[in-house]
C-alpha cells in the first residue's frame, strides 16, 4: 500500500489552498497520507493540515531557519523525512516548482511535473507542449515517486477531519551558502489570484496601464482577482505577478472574464480548467472565443460599463 507525503506549503501562518487539492491527488493513489509541515513554530499550520480530509497524521518539522521558505533549506529535511514514503507530493506552485525538484535530485529520482490525473499508483497524466497534449508516464516501481500536482486539475479535499500532529527530528546538514534576505511582495485587498473564485483578466486590447483602471473596478464589482496576458504584462500594464498563463500562474476559478484577450495557446494554457469563460474582444475571429463559454463582440470600453451597470 503506497505511503504518501504532502509537503505543507504556507505563508504568514496560513495554508496554501493548493495543498488541499495536493491531497486529493493523494487520496486518487490510495494510501496513508501524511502532510509535513517545516516552519520556525509549526502549531498552527498544522492544525489547520489536520482538519484536511483523507490526512492519517501531520508531521512537523521545527526549526529556526524553517522561518522562511528556502528551497536549498528544506529540501535536505524533506529528503531524510521521506525515507519510507513511496511518494512525496507537493503543489505546483512557484514555491513547489522550486521545491520539489531538489527533493527529487537528493532522492535521485526523476520528477513527475504537473500531475493532472493518476492512472495507477505508479502511472500518471501529465500535460506537455503548452497543454496541447496529455502523455502518460510510468514510474518505476521499485522508486520513489516525487511529483508536483497540477492544482488546478484538482478539487480541494474537504475539511472536518482531526489527524493527529506529530513532531519530527531529523538529521540533514543544512546549508551555508543560501541565506534569506528579503521578501518583496504586493499589497492587495483582492483575492490571490491563485485561489480566486472568479478571476477578471486583461490583455493587449485594453490599450494602456491607465485604461487597466476599468478592469480593476469590474474586479471590484466582483469581488474578483485580476489576471493580464503575457502581452499586457510585456506591454507594461501590469507587474509580471499578475500573468496568467505557460509562464505565468495556471488557474482554475469559477468564472474567468478575459477582456481584450486574443487567446493565445500559451495563456488559454493558464485557464483550461475554468468553470465559465466569458471573452470581450473587438475581433470576432479572437481564437479566445473557441473556448469561451459566453462571448461578446465589440468595444471593450462600451461593453465594460453595461456589464458593470448591471453586475
Amino acid at each position: 500500500m503506497a505511503k504518501i507525503l504532502v509537503i505543507a506549503e504556507h505563508l504568514d501562518g496560513k495554508l496554501n489552498s493548493a495543498v488541499a487539492k495536493t491531497v486529493s491527488a493523494a487520496a486518487a493513489v490510495g494510501g496513508d497520507i501524511d502532510v509535513l509541515v517545516l516552519a520556525a513554530d509549526p502549531a498552527g499550520i498544522a492544525a489547520e493540515a489536520a482538519q484536511i480530509a483523507g490526512v492519517s497524521k501531520v508531521l512537523t518539522l521545527a526549526n529556526p531557519a524553517n522561518a522562511h521558505a528556502l528551497a536549498q533549506v528544506q529540501a535536505p529535511q524533506i529528503a531524510k523525512a521521506a525515507a519510507g514514503y513511496s511518494h512525496v507530493f507537493g503543489a505546483s506552485t512557484t514555491s513547489g516548482k522550486d521545491l520539489v525538484p531538489a527533493v527529487a535530485a537528493l532522492l535521485g529520482v526523476n520528477q513527475v511535473s504537473d500531475l493532472m490525473s493518476v492512472e495507477g499508483p505508479h502511472t500518471f497524466k501529465r500535460p506537455i507542449y503548452a497543454g496541447n497534449a496529455i502523455i502518460t508516464v510510468e514510474v518505476p516501481a521499485d522508486q520513489v515517486v516525487v511529483a508536483t500536482v497540477r492544482a488546478a486539475s484538482w478539487p480541494e479535499a474537504a475539511k472536518g477531519n482531526s489527524a493527529s500532529v506529530e513532531a519530527i527530528n531529523v538529521d540533514a546538514a543544512l546549508p551555508s551558502h543560501t541565506r534569506f534576505v528579503g521578501l518583496a511582495a504586493g499589497k492587495s485587498d483582492r483575492p490571490d489570484l491563485q485561489s480566486a473564485k472568479r478571476v477578471v483578466s486583461g490583455g493587449r486590447g485594453v490599450g494602456s496601464e491607465e485604461n487597466f483602471k476599468v478592469i480593476y473596478q469590474l474586479a471590484d464589482k466582483l469581488g474578483a482577482a485580476v489576471g493580464a496576458s503575457r502581452a499586457a504584462v510585456d506591454a507594461g500594464y501590469v507587474p509580471s505577478d499578475m500573468q496568467v498563463g505557460q509562464t505565468g500562474k495556471i488557474i482554475a476559478p469559477e468564472l474567468y472574464i478575459a477582456v481584450g484577450i486574443s487567446g493565445a495557446i500559451q495563456h488559454l494554457t493558464g485557464i483550461k480548467d475554468a468553470g465559465t469563460i466569458v471573452a470581450i474582444n473587438k475581433d470576432g475571429e479572437a481564437p479566445i472565443f473557441e473556448v469561451a463559454d459566453i462571448g461578446l463582440v465589440g468595444d471593450l470600453f462600451a461593453l465594460l460599463p453595461e456589464l458593470e451597470a448591471a453586475l
